[in-house]
């Protein structure tokens, strides 16, 4: 081998070399970067998602909002809902009143990138199943949202009926 093939495969060998390091570095960079924190306005409009899920009329859509871990404190219902089974079981009942949510007021907190908290003030129209007599509830809520496999899930979710009215 001469002396200037040597160098020649002495530079291709560095550039490659130097070239891999810079790539790897890139790579860990990029993989170590925090995901971007959701803003307050995505985490409110995942409520919207919920609403429409419950236009559905399908208490398994509904659930599927949720994750599988998930606790319901349900507005018309006693009972602690802990498992899929419980929150679709609620939503079978609470869909035949045709629910049709708005809310009046929202607080979020975002906590971090895969979590936050919407709270406030809802109202719901419901329609009576037997009579078709529509009135309105208004109740307060707490969701709390977890992103998990990259989608988006309820964790907790708390309403209540307003105790003034």
């Amino acid at each position: 081998m001469t002396r200037t093939t040597r160098i020649r495969a002495a530079l291709v060998t560095a550039t490659a070399v130097v070239t891999a390091a810079t790539v790897s570095v890139g790579v860990s960079a990029a993989g170590s970067e925090k995901p971007a924190k959701p803003t307050e306005k995505q985490i409110a409009a995942l409520f919207d998602g919920w609403n429409a899920a419950l236009r559905t009329g399908d208490a398994e859509i509904v659930a599927d909002r949720y994750a599988k871990d998930a606790v319901l404190l349900p507005t018309v219902s006693n009972k602690v809902r802990t498992d899929r089974a419980g929150i679709v079981d609620y939503f079978e009942h609470f869909l035949l009143n045709k629910p049709v949510g708005k809310k009046v007021r929202t607080i979020v907190n975002v906590l971090d990138s895969n979590s936050a908290i919407d709270t406030g003030v809802y109202a719901f129209t419901l329609t009576d199943h037997d009579t078709g007599e529509k009135r309105v509830v208004e109740a307060r809520y707490t969701y709390e949202y977890e992103k998990r496999d990259g989608v988006w899930k309820i964790v907790n979710h708390h309403s209540s009926a307003m105790p003034e009215g």
